[in-house]
């Protein structure tokens, strides 16, 4: 748009995205430090910014002068439209937030519908003018627009100034605006007059008491909310709303005194007409209260209400109508409050209004910690909400995962002040990998329990003898004491991640390891000890679990006799004593020797069922083979254990050059030396290997190749399958003699009468009477290993015959028919 100097026969050109606004122009706007230029452009002479010149006027333009924006500063000009008269107003201001990247590098300024725009005129003192009311609708001072919706006006604004010759050039630019974000509807700015709290006076003091606050993360205390505080602003604290808690404040239409009563007491006493102690603090009826002037005028309630965080920031006083309760109730004991939780968004929202409120008050701060949570998006990482589509229903989760799993999906996924991509995979994996697991072992122990008639007041605490009873409760003690250091400041990922790896090793290696004592028949004293080591676990869990999966933690702790309620009971504290972590370490060991035996079975295609004849160990550490030996074997199913202090015994080694660390070195003669490396023997690479060193002579010139110039690559000798991992090196002899053979077909026999057994839904605990039709293979199989038979199936009797409607299962290349009478 042209704004014409009323000094000179110039031009200021300036650019607005909101046509509607000019009406109410009052001002332009220059950065008084930018390079702004005289240009002659068909005759006339524009002033735009240096920088900006080139892009406006496009061609077939001059530039006359160079000057600072300061020297425009004050020049008076002619407005695009003379609906208004300012005592004070259409001249050139500086303002130090117009730049030289877009428009013109000047700016239009109208007052009332723009942050910027209001500052500056008021840091000019300029005329304040609104043109627009509360409906959006020009009012009657713009007569050729008037009651008309603002925006609506645009293109007629546009074509007014054409047709006045006031309008340079026009251009879609995209910016963002503001919308409603239920009706789409393009929202105004405005300034409006409201009631304010002058927060800046205590600005300060509201610095200081949240340097004592603890941040979770502590990274907002200086960082969001200590600069927020920093660049504070008085608390607009009305709204024009009819809802809400009205504003306390009358003022006197003769004097213009105003007066905010403190108490219903003070409005009654204040009152022109008496007020009864039931009447209702909320519109219409507090609007009828009239209070009586110092003046002896009539004072009425201003109409606005009161912000809503106002509300939320009284709440520690408010919920005890303090200060008008007695103080030795409750208020006294959970003020200031230990910790306070809410989302990031909330960092000018309650956050503040807590800390403003209560430091206007009192001076104190209103809580001692903050945790800030991040936001909950879906699974790309975008903001859930309704009109995208990607929004989940909490109640969807909870019906289809239940409320434990839904908890623990989003305490474990990641730190709470992290925002979080969720997905149903998350909440499926927490109840599968946790809660389920938890089910199922209490579900075991319930099982066994009753099958036993096993109750725990008939057995008195006894020393723990079984290895695995030490480990678990170890296990289980070293656990506590690290979500107790972690909940103690309120990290919930890392003890959930601890608690996780627990729970696996509480199911799937104590559990597993332990079936048999909780199967045999007699109520020996391994077995108590089982049954209490298992209790004392689960009732532990459940009480160390409780902030993460409250409905099956008291479910566990109820049914396993805990008095009252998990979460009225303390929360557990590890017992030091219990913790034996060389014990762990040991055990961990042969757990990661199991682990590498399962690989190399799954890498060989060896069924675990199949017996093997021997493991064979390498490691770099100490490891009591005697202590952990029968559970390995059962474990991976070998008949032999050996320890090795090295894997020369079962392994070759390969070397090749790591071009990584020698190629540079050695340049040309890589090739040659691959080879060489290559075509050494097996006896020459151990040697080479053992010696960290390898001396080589190629083309006359002596090469010395240290051992991490080398990339050493391990391999079974022929026989034996290997696998290593941290330090630790496992073979298994793959040779299966036919006595091995015959016990792995009884095995998979085993497995297919129990199979069959869950099939027919019989009770664990029932002997049975079998029937078997076999051909000569698997019943000389079974006739020499009938005590490994014996063992693992609870039969009455077994008897090889031909039977109607018997089961027919394939058992390799052998065909097995059987039935249970």
């Amino acid at each position: 748009m042209k704004f014409r100097s009323k000094s000179a026969s110039e031009i200021f050109l300036a650019w607005t995205t909101t046509p509607w606004t000019l009406p109410a122009n009052i001002a332009l706007a220059v950065n008084k430090d930018l390079d702004y230029v005289k240009v002659k452009h068909k005759g006339e002479v524009y002033i735009v910014a240096k920088n900006l010149a080139e892009k406006v006027f496009k061609e077939d333009f001059e530039i006359l002068t160079v000057h600072k924006g300061s020297e425009f500063v004050g020049t008076a000009y002619e407005p695009p439209f003379g609906y208004i008269s300012p005592n004070k107003g259409h001249i050139v201001v500086d303002a130090d937030y117009v730049m030289d990247t877009s428009g013109t590098g000047i700016v239009h300024i109208a007052p009332a519908h723009g942050e910027d725009d209001y500052r500056t005129v008021r840091q000019h003192e300029l005329d304040f003018v609104n043109v627009v009311n509360l409906a959006g609708r020009y009012n009657d001072q713009i007569t050729d627009f008037a009651g008309r919706f603002v925006k609506d006006c645009d293109v007629d604004i546009v074509k007014n100034l054409s047709e006045r010759s006031l309008l340079f050039s026009k251009e879609r630019y995209e910016h963002s605006y503001p919308f409603c974000w239920r009706c789409k509807s393009p929202l105004l700015y405005y300034a409006m007059e409201s009631w304010f709290i002058k927060t800046t006076a205590i600005k300060e003091q509201l610095i200081e008491n949240n340097s004592k606050i603890d941040w979770y993360p502590s990274h907002i205390r200086e960082g969001r909310f200590g600069k927020f505080l920093e660049e504070l602003v008085d608390w607009n604290i009305s709204r024009n709303r009819y809802w809400g808690t009205p504003l306390n404040v009358w003022s006197c239409g003769d004097c213009g005194g105003e007066y905010a009563p403190g108490s219903h007491q003070d409005l009654r006493e204040k009152s022109i007409t008496p007020i009864d102690e039931s009447l209702e603090l909320h519109k219409p009826y507090i609007d009828e209260v009239k209070l009586r002037c110092s003046c002896g005028g009539i004072m009425e309630r201003t109409p606005e209400v009161i912000d809503v965080w106002f509300d939320s920031g009284s709440m520690p006083f408010a919920q005890y109508h303090h200060p008008f309760e007695d103080e030795t109730s409750l208020f006294g004991g959970q003020y200031p409050a230990d910790m306070i939780c809410e989302g990031i968004d909330q960092t000018r929202g309650w956050f503040f209004s807590l800390l403003a409120v209560s430091t206007l008050y009192n001076g104190k701060s209103p809580y001692k910690a903050v945790l800030s949570t991040g936001h909950v998006l879906d699974e790309n990482g975008q903001k859930m909400s309704k009109s995208k589509g990607n929004g989940i229903d909490p109640w969807e989760i909870i019906d289809e995962f239940g409320t434990d799993a839904f908890r623990w999906a989003l305490l474990s996924d990641s730190a709470p002040w992290n925002s979080k991509r969720f997905s149903k995979q998350i909440v499926a994996e927490a109840k599968s990998k946790v809660v389920d697991t938890i089910n199922n072992t209490h579900a075991f122990y319930a099982l066994y329990a009753t099958i036993d008639h096993f109750k725990h007041e008939d057995h008195p605490p006894q020393e723990h003898a079984n290895e695995l009873d030490r480990w678990i409760l170890s296990r289980l003690n070293s656990t506590l004491q690290n979500v107790g250091k972690g909940l103690e400041i309120n990290d919930f990922l890392n003890p959930a991640k601890q608690i996780e790896l627990f729970v696996d090793e509480l199911s799937n290696w104590y559990i597993r390891r332990s079936r048999d004592r909780f199967w045999g028949s007699e109520m020996t004293v391994d077995k108590v000890s089982a049954y209490q080591t298992l209790r004392e676990v689960l009732l532990t869990v459940s009480r160390m679990i409780a902030p993460y999966a409250p409905l099956i933690a008291e479910d566990i702790y109820g049914n396993l006799g805990g008095e009252g309620s998990v979460h009225l009971a303390d929360y557990p504290r590890e017992n030091h004593l219990a913790i034996d972590t060389k014990l762990e370490g040991e055990m961990e060991t042969a757990r990661q020797i199991v682990e590498l035996a399962r690989t190399i079975r799954n890498d060989t295609g060896i069924k675990t069922r199949q017996p093997l004849s021997e493991l064979i160990v390498s490691l770099d550490r100490h490891f009591d083979i005697s202590r952990f030996g029968e559970i390995i074997k059962d474990e991976i199913n070998i008949k032999e254990i050996r320890i090795e202090q090295n894997d020369s015994g079962f392994v070759d080694f390969n070397v090749k050059l790591n071009l990584k660390v020698a190629g540079k070195k050695y340049g040309k003669f890589v090739g040659p030396l691959q080879n060489h490396l290559k075509q050494l023997s097996t006896t020459e690479t151990k040697r080479a290997v053992d010696n960290g060193l390898l001396e080589v002579m190629i083309d006359g010139e002596e090469f010395h190749i240290t051992l991490d110039e080398m990339l050493v690559e391990k391999q079974a000798k022929e026989g034996f399958a290997s696998a290593s991992s941290n330090q630790i090196t496992v073979a298994l002899n793959t040779a299966i003699t036919e006595e091995l053979e015959q016990e792995g077909l009884v095995r998979e026999i085993i497995r297919a009468i129990q199979d069959y057994r869950k099939k027919l839904e019989l009770p664990i605990d029932k002997r049975v009477h079998l029937v078997l039709d076999v051909n000569l293979t698997l019943k000389e199989a079974l006739e020499r290993f009938d005590h490994v038979l014996q063992e693992n199936v609870l039969l009455a009797s077994v008897r090889y015959a031909k039977e109607k409607k018997m089961e027919s299962i394939l058992i390799g290349d052998n065909h097995l028919r059987l039935l249970i009478e």
